[in-house]
């Protein structure tokens, strides 16, 4: 390998591992050194294991903290660095790139069709602008459209690959028990569970050309539930693209947020009931400067709660999605907006009494305020976060995570949980668009 030209790819355990499977395991003109990691906690330290790199890393890969990259760049003698992870602001993605071009070594991001893989049955793919603008509701309802229609439906989800890299090739879940199987973490639950709870067969993993083999043998149609703001990584029948007027103006603002927009056939402009109608006005007239092409559905982010009098008159401690809250910049989600329309006196400020792994979340993303993130990226983080909320001095607990907390976190106060779905309100919408595109 000494004549192949050195390459890091900057990640955060997920675009950048398929980035390497896709363009980079076979080539014989590169080698990868190494791997930054970033945005999830405990990833650096480990290797992506030779099982999974290849023939020509009998070794692995080491994975290094994205902090060390310019001393990385000097030891390994590197001459490129590959951005390979989603979500950025385009002021940090060009941080980035200051930091890799001082140096000398070239600065670069792969294409959107290089990395998508092609099946052999039709793919409908979710994806979204910024990490929280209801790209999962959105997906359970092309699911259960499709099904409706009488298709067998499977969902790969984009990677969460925080436990061991070499078991998480390939991941079926089909039933609870399948979470507890892979030794799931909260993170991993919120995204696998609704489906699971509406009968559906969701995969995951970390090399996703085998997951997607896999997967077409039980299913007539294929959905990618995508995460944060990444790019599909198969390459899509039908692109469907999620916005969030709460945040207008995000949609042309980050990487590669702004590539889906572009990409997408049907942009579904989401909260609308909840947004300011300027800044709805905004996000459509982004997208028809951007996407003039696409189709596009207007629709609210329908609420409801197991007991409302658990909220009404009480002193709350709203929980919500953790990475909605930390690199997603969301000042408010679902739990807050219930919190609010059912008639909380207050919601408690959790910072006094964090403890751990949350205290250092806070530290990290000091703009989150008085919402509490559900972390539970690994076992210690779940137990600050169990700690955090025993000690937190208020009447009840809002649940706004996309799974019950109370299930595996003990919750020593009174709590309900928040639900929400997608609730389309203009036409034509997502079934009709479907039908036409899939020619059902």
């Amino acid at each position: 390998m000494s004549d192949k030209k050195k390459v890091i790819i900057i990640g955060a355990a997920g675009r950048d591992f398929h980035n390497f499977n896709t363009y980079y395991r076979n080539c014989s003109n590169n080698e990868i050194v190494a791997f930054t990691a970033a945005q999830i906690p405990d990833i650096a330290g480990r290797k992506y294991p030779a099982a999974l790199a290849g023939t020509n890393y009998p070794n692995g890969i080491p994975i290094f903290p994205e902090d060390e990259l310019e001393s990385l760049i000097e030891h390994f003698g590197v001459t490129e660095c590959v951005l390979s992870y989603s979500d950025l602001p385009y002021d940090m993605v060009m941080h980035i790139a200051s930091r890799v071009l001082v140096t000398g070594a070239k600065f670069s991001m792969l294409g959107s069709y290089p990395t998508m893989i092609k099946s052999t049955k039709p793919i409908v793919s979710v994806t979204a602008v910024r990490t929280g603008c209801g790209k999962s509701q959105t997906t359970r309802e092309v699911v259960r459209i499709l099904n409706e229609m009488g298709k067998k439906v499977v969902s790969v989800r984009h990677p969460m690959p925080y436990g061991d890299l070499e078991k998480q090739k390939v991941q079926r879940f089909a039933t609870i028990a399948d979470l507890k199987f892979h030794d799931c973490t909260i993170e991993e639950m919120e995204e696998y569970e609704p489906h699971i709870e509406k009968g559906n067969v969701i995969y995951s993993g970390v090399d996703y050309e085998a997951i997607l083999r896999q997967a077409e043998t039980e299913a007539d149609i294929v959905v990618w539930d995508g995460g944060n703001n990444d790019m599909p990584f198969y390459k899509p029948d039908v692109s469907i693209v999620v916005v969030d007027p709460l945040r207008p103006g995000h949609e042309i603002g980050y990487y590669p947020g702004e590539v889906n927009l572009r990409m997408a056939d049907i942009i579904v402009v989401n909260k609308v009931d909840s947004a300011y109608p300027e800044d709805v006005e905004m996000v459509l007239d982004n997208i028809r400067n951007y996407n003039p092409k696409a189709k596009v559905i207007l629709a609210a982010s329908a609420l409801s709660v197991d007991n409302p009098e658990v909220i009404r008159g009480k002193r709350v401690l709203v929980i919500e999605d953790g990475p909605t809250l930390t690199h997603g910049e969301m000042e408010i989600g679902a739990g807050t907006v219930a919190a609010r329309r059912f008639g909380a006196s207050e919601l408690v400020d959790p910072r006094p009494f964090t403890v751990g792994k949350i205290s250092e979340t806070f530290v990290k993303y000091p703009y989150i305020g008085s919402l509490l993130p559900a972390m539970g990226y690994g076992e210690q983080q779940m137990k600050d976060l169990e700690e955090t909320i025993a000690r937190t001095e208020c009447d009840s607990v809002v649940i706004g995570t996309p799974i019950n907390l109370a299930r595996f976190i003990k919750i020593d106060k009174p709590n309900t949980r928040v639900y929400y779905e997608l609730a389309e309100i203009s036409k034509p919408n997502l079934k009709t668009l479907l039908s036409q595109a899939l020619g059902l």
